[in-house]
């Protein structure tokens, strides 16, 4: 079964005897709670859009190590057509889902510690790369969704992990087995966990070696003993609890979400180990996974096509389409979405071959493209918000609007336009409330900020990365500059 169906994936989930905790209480069946349901509906669609002739080219590929028809986000990346392909997957999954699809972190995972690996066994002689390709065809022939794992919880910014004075505040190795080893800690922010068949864990930080035993990185599934998750909460997130439910979602169908996920003292056998305290390879898998996600954020092109279109309908239905400043905002706000876009595509252009055989995008490009993801995003939904107007966070509920007594006068003073729906104004309002301060602005909003890593990272890698000595050369050069007179 190398491409599972929508219904498939949704009842291989109900087979894993998952410990998920929200609200302080244990969930006994996290596929069917109302709080969860749209996430899962949105890992779905990668399922569902997999097994439609129209985006078979690219939803799925051939597996370079099988052979056999894969779902994408289970691929190892072999060209620059492919890096572009995976970009333009996930702006159409922006599109269908307006939220955060889930499969992403994974899919990164997959490519940075495929290549990594692969140097990591050149040096030491290690079989971590032959391992993981292997874990790999399962993941393959199971089409399973995975949770990438890289965030800690970190405790104090200002001390190294084994300085902390929790010593579980970085996820470590407390114990190595002549079978495996066994983890302690846990991995926060974890976008999709609940709706994952696997955690593939990865150091979270660059290590030196007196903090080996936090370079590790491991598969483990879902349901391993010793793992918990704790559901996280999201602006409006209990409307999903109200009865009949529908106009004041926003978006009724679909979301995201993370969850704090807790390992404790997990044995992990040998065959599923990829990083052993080799410290110091920590911080190449860090620099490529981190690459390859920032390139991720292409996503936030397709929920910015929805929020547009929303916007512009806000527009239509306020009767103010054809306002000069409201046309004006709708171009910049295409022009922002466009900019992103763009940065996505010549990372992914610009990419070039690992030692391992797989591409990797260009590094420089991706924490450029993430940089801009940490700003424009924020504009659109301002501009948006200024579109919409005040009533999209003045509205009175859903319930007042199909009350048989006060109905009507919902009905009659939040009328728009001569001869437009009332319910439609507010459905669309809603879709702007949920996408720019709602559930979905985890993934909009603050997800743009600090997914990925804080502008801050990408700033240190576009130091890094931009050469500004050659560039000093150039300039010494054109100017004619006789640098022994500087002496």
């Amino acid at each position: 079964m190398a491409l599972m169906t929508r219904e498939e994936y949704i009842e291989s989930l109900r087979k894993l005897n998952l410990k998920v905790y929200m609200f302080g209480e244990l969930i006994e069946n996290p596929v069917d709670h109302p709080i969860i349901r749209p996430s899962m509906n949105s890992v779905a669609m990668t399922y569902e859009l997999a097994q439609q002739e129209e985006y078979k080219d690219l939803m799925t590929t051939k597996s370079h190590l099988t052979g056999e028809v894969i779902n994408r986000f289970c691929h190892i990346h072999q060209s620059t057509e492919d890096l572009i392909k995976k970009i333009k997957m996930q702006r159409l999954l922006g599109q269908k889902t307006a939220s955060c699809f889930q499969r992403c972190v994974g899919m990164d995972a997959f490519n940075a510690i495929y290549s990594t690996t692969y140097e990591m066994d050149k040096e030491y002689g290690t079989n971590y790369h032959e391992r993981f390709v292997n874990y790999l065809k399962f993941i393959q022939e199971n089409d399973y969704t995975v949770d990438g794992a890289m965030t800690d919880p970190k405790g104090d910014r200002g001390l190294s992990p084994s300085q902390q004075e929790d010593p579980d505040l970085y996820l470590r190795i407390t114990e190595v087995r002549e079978d495996g080893i066994v983890v302690r800690g846990a991995k926060a922010h974890q976008t999709g966990a609940v709706n994952s068949h696997e955690h593939l864990i990865m150091p979270t930080i660059a290590l030196k070696e007196e903090d080996k035993d936090y370079a590790v990185s491991f598969a483990v599934p879902s349901d391993a003993e010793g793992v918990i998750m704790i559901y996280g909460r999201q602006s409006c997130d209990t409307r999903k609890l109200e009865e009949g439910a529908d106009v004041d979602l926003g978006n009724a169908n679909f979301g995201g979400h993370e969850a704090l996920v807790i390992f404790n003292d997990v044995f992990v056998p040998n065959d599923r180990i990829f990083m052993c305290k080799e410290a110091k390879y920590a911080g190449m898998l860090v620099e490529r996974f981190a690459g390859y996600h920032r390139q991720s954020y292409a996503c936030k092109t397709g929920v910015g096509d929805v929020l547009i279109g929303a916007a512009a309908l806000a527009a239509d239905y306020n009767g103010a389409n054809k306002a000069s400043h409201i046309k004006d905002k709708l171009i910049e706000m295409m022009h922002l979405n466009e900019t992103l876009w763009a940065c996505a595509v010549a990372c992914s252009a610009e990419g070039s071959k690992t030692a391992s055989g797989n591409y990797l995008i260009d590094l420089l490009l991706a924490n450029v493209c993430k940089q801009n993801v940490t700003r424009f995003p924020y504009e659109i939904a301002r501009l948006a918000e200024d579109i919409a107007g005040g009533l999209m966070v003045t509205m009175p509920s859903e319930k007042d609007f199909k009350d048989p007594e006060i109905g009507k006068y919902v009905e009659k003073y939040l009328a728009g336009k001569t001869g437009t729906s009332t319910e439609n104004r507010m459905r669309v309002l809603r879709l702007i409330e949920n996408i720019t301060l709602g559930t979905a602005a985890v993934g909009y909003r603050t997800e743009s900020m600090h997914g990925a890593g804080s502008p801050q990272a990408q700033r240190i890698m576009i130091a890094r990365q931009g050469n500004l000595e050659s560039k000093k050369e150039m300039a010494r050069r054109i100017a004619q500059v006789d640098t022994s007179k500087d002496k």
